[in-house]
Parts: C-alpha cells; sequence; structure tokens
C-alpha cells in the first residue's frame, strides 16, 4: 500500500504492508511528469525488494490536484482507491 498525502506542489509518499507496518519513511514526489516517473519506479523497486506482487495508491482526493497523478497511476495500471 502506498498513502499519497495530495498537495499543490509536492506530494508526500510512504509504503506499508498490509498489516500497516512502515516499509520506506514519507518521501516527497514533486507534481510533475518527471516526479510522477521517479514515483513510479520507486514502486517497481520497492515491490521488488518486499517480494510483493500488487500494489494500491491510497489518496485523499484534495481539490483538483490529485488528479494528473491518477490519469498518470491509471495509464500504468496501478490501482488508486480515494479516501477521505
Amino acid at each position: 500500500v502506498v498513502g499519497i498525502d495530495i498537495a499543490k506542489r509536492i506530494h508526500y509518499a510512504c509504503f506499508v504492508d498490509d498489516r500497516g507496518r512502515v516499509l520506506r519513511k514519507s518521501f516527497s514526489v514533486s507534481q510533475s511528469r518527471d516526479g510522477f516517473e521517479l514515483f513510479y519506479q520507486r514502486i517497481l523497486i520497492e515491490m521488488k525488494e518486499q517480494e510483493k506482487t500488487e500494489v494500491i495508491v491510497g489518496i485523499e482526493p484534495t481539490g483538483h490536484y490529485w488528479l494528473n497523478l491518477a490519469y498518470f497511476l491509471e495509464e500504468r495500471g496501478i490501482p488508486l482507491a480515494m479516501v477521505n
């Protein structure tokens, strides 16, 4: 599970396992194509290191700032869950 705190310019993401244990401390994700690409690579690396075959990204949709990331993840087949 990847939880993301959505913001205008810089999002913050954290990897946790299915039991809620933090696998990787929070890190920044720029609201840009390059930032999203780096984020996607981090997801793939973390999945390999943790020997995980599935991932889901959870966000709280803030204004319209989450849309670009949602479209980006959808293009790559990464499921997105919106939570309040």
